[in-house]
């Protein structure tokens, strides 16, 4: 039987303790070997209270969902940099995995980060959700079987990531993404939704309809799924 549990939280500094407790006892049954972790503002209470806390990583390896296509590691709006300054610099993996944002060949990097999730089987993946429902990058009418590939960013996304960049015309407009079918093979996986922005795509979730326009429907699908949010 699938395992799913809504979590409701008064705000997000409540929401990080349940993950610290969740990964805390993850690791001490030493089920946790491997871990996929998001980026974005919904992060930050979580990693900053990775960071305050006893956790020892030093044993597991990360994964990222994404990177834009045309960044380096050390632009400050790259996934890479935003990692290093919000957890790798502070708190020691064994080994961290992101995309290439300036790989020359997109579809060998692909192929690279996907063989990479298959040789570390993801016991747990963290997982936000845009207002559009997608997951990761993978933008409405991406295919369910889709693995590690690179996706064109809709509108409604450039909009809503337009605010961390200084000149809009910079925003990239492309972004490498692990696949619906790379995060459905995660063991776990935890869905971090905050804000009324989020509710009609935490409604899909909740609702019957499971389709390709509303990526997070296929959660659905998943054996073991945990919502936390603020939304009542």
């Amino acid at each position: 039987m699938p395992f799913f549990e809504m979590i409701q939280v008064d705000n997000q500094q409540q929401a990080a303790s349940l993950v610290v407790n969740r990964l805390a006892n993850a690791l001490n049954e030493k089920t946790l070997h491997t871990l996929g972790l998001a980026t974005g503002s919904t992060m930050i209470p979580i990693y900053n209270s990775i960071i305050n806390s006893s956790l020892d990583f030093s044993q597991v390896t990360a994964f990222n969902l994404d990177e834009y296509v045309g960044l380096a590691s050390t632009n400050k709006n790259s996934y890479a940099f935003f990692m290093s300054e919000h957890l790798f610099s502070k708190k020691p993996f064994k080994e961290t995995y992101i995309q290439n944002g300036l790989s020359e060949d997109l579809e060998s990097e692909c192929t690279r980060y996907e063989n990479k999730l298959t040789e570390h089987a993801l016991d747990i993946q963290f997982l936000g959700v845009g207002e559009n429902g997608h997951i990761a990058f993978n933008e409405p009418g991406t295919s369910f079987d889709s693995t590690t590939h690179v996706a064109n960013l809709t509108d409604s996304t450039l909009g809503v990531n337009s605010q961390y960049f200084d000149d809009h015309e910079e925003i990239p407009t492309r972004a490498f993404t692990m696949g619906i079918a790379s995060i459905m093979n995660a063991k776990q996986i935890i869905l971090l939704a905050f804000g009324e922005k989020k509710r009609q795509a935490l409604e899909a979730l909740l609702g019957d309809e499971i389709t390709e326009q509303l990526p997070i429907t296929v959660l659905k699908r998943h054996p073991h799924v945990t919502v936390i949010t603020d939304i009542k």
